[in-house]
This record gives C-alpha cells, sequence and structure tokens, in this order.
C-alpha cells in the first residue's frame, strides 16, 4: 500500500534536522568566531592602598599616605576597524591626596599614556597602529579567552619586561570564582633620572644621573576563567633612586605594601565577566545543547508521523468493505 506524509509530519522533521546540524555549528564555528577581544571597550579601574612616597614639594619621603592608581582604557574603534586588530589607548596616573584633588590625570604625581595592540582572538601582542611601548607576552589588560591552569607571562611596563606569573588555584571576588596567579619582581635597573647630587649623598655634585630601580613583591590577579577578564589586581610596587654605582637606595620615590582594586571596581570588573561569559556559554554551551536535545525529539516525532501516514482512499475503501450489510436468501421452510 502506498503511504502518504503530512505536512506537519515533514515540518517536524525539516526542523529537527535543521537544529541537529545548528548544533555543532554553534560550538565549533559560531562560538570561538564571538571569543573576540572588543574594540569599543571604555572601562575606568582604580587602585587604592597606603605607603610611601617622595613628595617633590617638600623634598623628602612621606609615610603612611593613601596611594590611587587609575587606569582608563579606551578602544580605538576606528584603528581597530582598519587594523582588524584590537587597539586600546591607556591613561595611568599615579596619585598622592594632593594630586587626586585636581582631578586632572596631567597633574597626577605620574601619568604615563601606552597604546596597545593585540591580536584579537589570541590576546598575542601585534606591533603595528602606533604601539607604544614594544610590549611582550601573553597577559596584560586581560588574559587569553579560556584561561588554562597553568603559568602565564604578563607583561609589567614599570619593568619594561614580562613577569611569569604562576596558577595558584582558585580565589573568589565579589562572590564570583576565578583562577588566580601570582608572581613577584627582585630589585631591578629599569633607567636613570637626572636628579641633584645631594638627592642620592653626592653634595659636591650638582647633577647626577641617579639609577632607578624597581621591584614589585606581590603580583595577585583572579581571571575570569572563559573572558580572561581581570576581576581582580592586587600589586606591591616599590621603585627607589641609587647613586651612580651604589648598591642601596637614597631615595625612596614610591613604596606601598599592596594596592588593590576599589570594591566599586571588583564589583564591575565581576559584573562585565559574568555578562560576556554568559554571553560565550550560550552560544558555546547552553544554545547547542538545546538546540540538539530538541532537534532530536523534532526529527524522532517528525520519522514517527511519517511511518504512521496513509493514503485516504485506501482509508476509505477499507471503510466502504467493512460496512457491506449481508446478502438475502430465498426461504426454503414448507409453507
Amino acid at each position: 500500500m502506498r503511504r502518504t506524509a503530512s505536512p506537519l509530519s515533514l515540518v517536524l522533521l525539516g526542523v529537527g534536522v535543521f537544529l541537529l546540524v545548528l548544533a555543532p555549528m554553534l560550538a565549533r564555528y559560531v562560538e570561538p568566531r564571538a571569543e573576540r577581544t572588543p574594540t569599543d571597550t571604555n572601562v575606568t579601574t582604580v587602585l587604592t592602598g597606603t605607603g610611601e612616597y617622595f613628595d617633590t614639594t617638600s623634598l623628602r619621603t612621606v609615610r603612611a599616605q593613601p596611594i590611587t592608581i587609575t587606569r582608563r582604557v579606551l578602544g580605538d574603534v576606528a584603528a581597530s576597524e582598519r587594523s582588524g586588530r584590537a587597539v586600546w589607548d591607556v591613561s595611568t596616573a599615579i596619585d598622592t591626596p594632593r594630586t587626586l584633588a585636581f582631578r586632572d590625570p596631567r597633574r597626577s604625581y605620574q601619568w604615563t599614556l601606552e597604546r596597545w595592540v593585540t591580536d584579537r582572538r589570541t590576546n598575542a601582542p601585534v606591533h603595528c597602529c602606533g604601539e607604544t611601548p614594544e610590549y611582550q607576552g601573553e597577559a596584560y589588560l586581560k588574559f587569553p579567552f579560556d584561561v588554562q591552569q597553568r603559568d602565564y607571562l604578563w607583561w609589567d611596563s614599570t619593568l619594561g619586561a614580562t613577569v611569569r606569573l604562576e596558577f595558584k588555584g582558585t580565589k573568589k571576588v565579589a562572590g564570583y570564582e576565578g583562577y588566580r596567579f601570582t608572581g613577584s619582581v627582585k630589585d631591578t635597573r629599569t633607567g636613570t633620572r637626572q636628579v641633584p647630587g645631594r638627592l642620592v649623598g653626592l653634595p659636591k655634585r650638582s647633577q647626577v644621573h641617579a639609577e632607578e630601580w624597581y621591584a614589585n613583591q606581590g603580583i595577585e590577579l583572579v581571571v575570569d576563567r572563559r573572558t580572561g577578564r581581570i576581576m581582580n589586581a592586587r600589586i606591591a610596587p616599590r621603585k627607589t633612586l641609587r647613586a651612580p654605582g651604589a648598591d642601596e637606595a637614597k631615595v625612596v620615590l614610591l613604596d606601598s605594601p599592596g594596592l588593590e582594586f576599589t570594591a566599586d571596581t571588583q564589583h564591575q570588573q565581576v559584573a562585565l565577566a559574568k555578562s560576556d561569559s554568559g554571553r560565550l556559554r550560550a552560544l558555546g554551551d547552553t544554545a547547542p545543547i538545546g538546540a540538539g536535545a530538541a532537534g532530536l525529539v523534532l526529527a524522532a516525532a517528525g520519522v514517527v508521523l511519517v511511518a504512521r501516514g496513509r493514503n485516504p482512499r485506501i482509508h476509505s475503501n477499507a471503510n466502504n468493505v467493512m460496512e457491506r450489510q449481508p446478502e438475502s436468501r430465498p426461504n426454503l421452510s414448507p409453507s
């Protein structure tokens, strides 16, 4: 007997097959292409703590004072679109209580401008588009997507080189768990600065090129595993001046046992990490699993309906046969 399929069964079967094909495409093609560093970023992070610094007004080191580091990252969308890279301009201001009151990075205790260019997929540095400085490593303002439980090379701008950060398990920031990485920087000469000789113990020399030294005894970063966003940062920088060739520091420029993201910055970074991570999870996990499960159910339902489909004319003829009446017979009994 010839069978026919109803339109509903064909629709269910078609939609089911489509979803079964869509599920692996979302996981293998769509999600990886969604893992791209944004070009329109506009984020400000603030680290605070206490420490000592050299006061240029009184020409002496003051201690136990608040120190604030404000970093603003602004994406250059036009340059990013032209180059196909993530181009970010980074402003970092270090402030004392006096300079913070000016609310102007140009009048801060120390202000630097940098331009970072990275591959949007791998987060690797790309040397183009006016990048400065020419940095190396795997991580700086963020880590690569899908952070692994291994060591990473993190670029330290003050050092002008990479620092190996070791994976140290997990840690929660504002109730949200991330990967914890730690490292340190031994006292290292980073350059020279022209200063009065008396400042570094050489009163007979009017000006000398004093040596700048830098150390960081406690770097701790907590990173979102899926997006690589830094949710909390803690550093312990120490910058000093030495007389040329000297073994000991004569002037402490900046020294803090711990500068850390403020609570507001931590909550802001966690919220961004949750949002971006949730979007990637939906494309890579939730949507493919849901599409696969729905596709399997719909395809199975469509197959069952197709198998049960009947030709209406055959069904009608069968009913007519069942409704026939028995033929009448002649009465043969004697009258």
